[in-house]
């Protein structure tokens, strides 16, 4: 299991992922496609990813806008898994 990350690890780890935002618990990215099934279409590559790597993520899809919300629910907070499923999940979208 991963370990909490720490305020400073954190702040650290977020300059990998610049377009993610810590909010309480959880790091958020919304991406915003111009049609809805691009984002129907990369939700799906999200779960693909996610699935490999068996940490699993919150979305919400609201329209053109995917919101995803990443946290790891063991221990109550963002940990390295987050982190690298955030990068990966850039991978996507950059």
């Amino acid at each position: 299991m991963s370990e909490l990350l720490e305020k400073e690890e954190l702040t650290i780890a977020l300059k990998k992922c610049p377009e993610w935002e810590y909010e309480l618990k959880y790091i958020t990215r919304t991406i915003e496609f111009e049609e809805f099934m691009e984002g129907i279409d990369f939700v799906n590559n999200v779960g693909e990813i996610a699935d490999d790597a068996q940490h699993h993520p919150d979305i919400m899809i609201k329209h053109t806008k995917v919101t995803i919300k990443l946290t790891t629910h063991d221990v109550g907070g963002v940990t390295d898994l987050d982190i690298q499923l955030a990068q990966r999940i850039d991978n996507l979208v950059d």
